[in-house]
């Protein structure tokens, strides 16, 4: 087993308190770059955690805005750290993360470098920080393809692996098309009500 992905499983099993902090979460994984932290937010909009997107994605754009002035370290805002979650779903998460590390150890690996180093420097916060806006709004399901997107980003930035870094774009494109996709629904649905109604 992954090494990572073992010590994600024996943490899940090891919590105690009926409600767990992020910043638990954090230490049960160790260190890490802005990759890991990318990852550890994104977990709980996958599954998704009831009550902790909105103050997730306020983190996810404090961690995009760290990301474009160039910071080497990676840390959590106090608030965000001080989230909280039952915990059956903190266990849930770790498991995520774990599965994640489990996969991505055995097909990600640096190549591409190139993508995931000028990125992080250039477009990539720009499309986290859209992600997180998309993970705040208030649509049906909407967290999930945002989440997945910035999962990928993660691995992409962990192992280096710049595939990983264009497959999370692409999921971003698939993410933003999601909300315009039930606008366009949503407006013809209210143009034929008005038709009726007149």
């Amino acid at each position: 087993m992954n090494p990572m992905s073992w010590r994600l499983r024996r943490a899940a099993v090891r919590l105690r308190h009926e409600r767990v902090e992020i910043q638990h979460l954090l230490e049960a994984h160790g260190p890490g770059g802005h990759g890991t932290l990318l990852m550890l937010l994104a977990a709980p909009c996958v599954l998704p955690v009831p009550g902790v997107g909105t103050v997730l994605g306020l983190g996810i754009a404090a961690l995009a805005w760290a990301m474009w002035r160039g910071q080497t370290e990676a840390a959590l805002p106090s608030r965000v750290a001080r989230v909280s979650m039952p915990r059956l779903w903190a266990r849930r998460v770790l498991a995520l993360l774990a599965r994640i590390h489990g996969g991505a150890g055995q097909v990600a690996r640096p190549r591409w470098t190139g993508v995931a180093a000028r990125g992080l420097r250039t477009w990539i916060p720009a499309v986290v920080a859209l992600m997180a806006v998309l993970i705040v709004l208030p649509i049906p399901f909407g967290n999930v393809l945002p989440a997945l997107s910035l999962l990928l980003f993660g691995v992409g930035l962990v192992f280096l692996d710049g595939l990983f870094v264009l497959l999370a774009a692409g999921a971003a494109g698939l993410a933003t098309l999601f909300p315009l996709g039930l606008a366009l629904v949503a407006w013809g649905w209210g143009g034929e009500l008005l038709q009726r109604l007149t």
